[in-house]
């Protein structure tokens, strides 16, 4: 796997094939090959590498004259943009949220949701960290939520754990906490799937800011920071997706999770089947309106759920592919609101 390769390629991927690509696919009485416009994708950083390679193929394979930006800002700002029209496509790393799509309501702007693989949240530290190596619901809570503020230490949530159901008995060295931040769509999935807002509630939080992380730790939109935060430290703390983390696994402890069945490593066989307590489900979001206007983005979404996207870019950047049934309802939904007959 190579993420920070794919992820090179987000600003703009247009490579050029020597045979002109594909002259299959006919799109309104345009082949493929043929095909000329700009397609724009943003959003979640998690699924910018999925999108990234799927754009460089499509160029390669299907038509290398249309121009394609790919960029993660994160979820939440992907969707800013994408319900102010500004993109085409938009990436997430969880479902869009009601006033998100009250946004788009209000703009005008309708879409088709896709599912496009699964991921797992991953905790991680520094191999020198010996003494952790699993963290249970209580035991996130304590080190990543909204009572967390202050504690600078790992043992310093050691009272704050034997609250909320956590293990305790943290080592006694400093606590360096490197993650995504509000406009990522990992932070608000972390929250749900960690159980962190019901904790919150349980404790007494406030509601406004139950669903919500500590705020004294270093936030960033960019997974390859986060990682390189893991490295630099012998006792940091931080979360990215699988695909990152597993890509970085000789530089990185992963860290394994507590949902309640016992301590679950994240692979792609826990992933897949939602054994391992973080997993989720990846997705992009179609512009519906603008596909009436551009064959080229109606011609990229086929050849983005086709096998070459949903299996190949999926396998090669290090996510975890849908089951055949998932992929094929993905297909479904995708032929049935957009009149597309060339998925598969």
């Amino acid at each position: 796997m190579m993420l920070a390769a794919v992820a090179a390629l987000s600003l703009v991927a247009a490579a050029c094939s020597d045979d002109g690509g594909s002259e299959t696919g006919a799109t309104g009485g345009t082949t493929a090959g043929d095909l000329t416009g700009s397609i724009a994708v943003s959003g979640s950083s998690t699924v910018l590498p999925i999108s990234s390679l799927v754009a460089e193929l499509f160029n390669q394979e299907v038509s290398p004259n249309v121009q394609i930006t790919v960029d993660g800002p994160g979820t939440g700002d992907g969707f800013v943009l994408f319900c102010d029209g500004e993109t085409d496509v938009s990436d997430a790393s969880r479902p869009i949220e009601q006033e998100e799509a009250d946004a788009c309501s209000k703009n005008g702007i309708e879409y088709i949701e896709l599912a496009i693989a699964f991921d797992g949240i991953t905790v991680m530290t520094n191999p020198a960290n010996g003494d952790v190596t699993c963290l249970n619901k209580g035991d996130l809570y304590a080190l990543f939520g909204p009572e967390s503020d202050g504690i600078d230490t790992w043992d310093g949530a050691d009272s704050l754990a034997k609250q909320v159901g956590g293990t305790d008995g943290f080592p006694s060295a400093p606590l360096e906490i490197t993650a995504p931040g509000e406009e990522s769509g990992t932070y608000d999935a972390f929250i749900e799937l960690a159980g962190i807002e019901d904790t919150a509630l349980a404790q007494g939080v406030a509601e406004d800011k139950a669903a919500s992380l500590r705020t004294d730790y270093q936030q960033s939109p960019d997974d390859n920071v986060i990682i390189t935060a893991m490295e630099g430290s012998d006792s940091p703390l931080g979360f990215v997706g699988f695909a990152y983390a597993e890509n970085a696994a000789d530089q990185v402890k992963i860290l394994q999770v507590d949902g309640g069945s016992g301590c679950i490593e994240p692979t792609r066989d826990t992933i897949a089947d939602a054994s391992y307590p973080l997993s989720r489900t990846l997705y992009i979001y179609v512009n519906k309106a603008k596909l009436a206007d551009s064959p080229a983005l109606q011609s990229f979404v086929d050849y983005y759920v086709s096998d070459s996207g949903l299996i190949d870019a999926v396998d090669q950047t290090g996510y975890v592919e849908l089951p055949t049934d998932q992929i094929d309802a993905t297909r479904s939904t995708w032929e049935s609101e957009s009149g597309s007959t060339g998925t598969t």
